[in-house]
Parts: structure tokens; C-alpha cells; sequence
């Protein structure tokens, strides 16, 4: 595992410090927990605006809706097995 060394602003230190000792658990490892947490809020962000972004795109709104339609296909000739 790496060392990493950081600066935070003194309220938000004595918060962890205290969060720390009512958790009885390392500040590093509740720094390393919500630093993980962020990171995946970050994908997921990036994934949305991805989603967004093609929702806009009329090739990719082509491709889903054919799709859809051959999805809709295999639904029917199941039901009339």
C-alpha cells in the first residue's frame, strides 16, 4: 500500500478526529472509505452525462429503437410458443 501525505483545514481535521474516536476506527481508513465513495459518485456522474449525451445522438437513438424492436419480436414468439 502507498503513503500518501496531505493538508486538510483544521475544522475539517478535528471532525475526523472526532468522527475517528465515536467510530473507533484509523482516519485513514475513513478517509479511504469516503474517498471511495466519491470516486464512485464521480463514475457516476461521468456515466450520466454519457447517458445524456447519447440520448441526444440520433444514430445511437436508431440503434436502441431497433432494439427494442427485435427484443419486442422475441417476446412475441415466446408467448405464442
Amino acid at each position: 500500500m502507498a503513503t500518501f501525505t496531505s493538508s486538510l483545514p483544521d475544522d475539517l481535521l478535528e471532525d475526523l478526529s472526532k468522527m475517528a474516536k465515536e467510530l473507533k476506527m484509523p482516519k485513514n481508513k475513513i478517509l479511504e472509505k469516503a474517498l471511495k465513495i466519491y470516486l464512485e459518485q464521480l463514475d457516476k456522474a461521468a456515466y450520466l452525462k454519457s447517458y445524456r449525451k447519447m440520448a441526444n445522438d440520433p444514430d445511437i437513438l436508431a440503434l436502441a429503437e431497433e432494439g427494442m424492436a427485435d427484443y419486442f419480436k422475441q417476446l412475441e414468439d415466446l408467448e405464442a410458443e
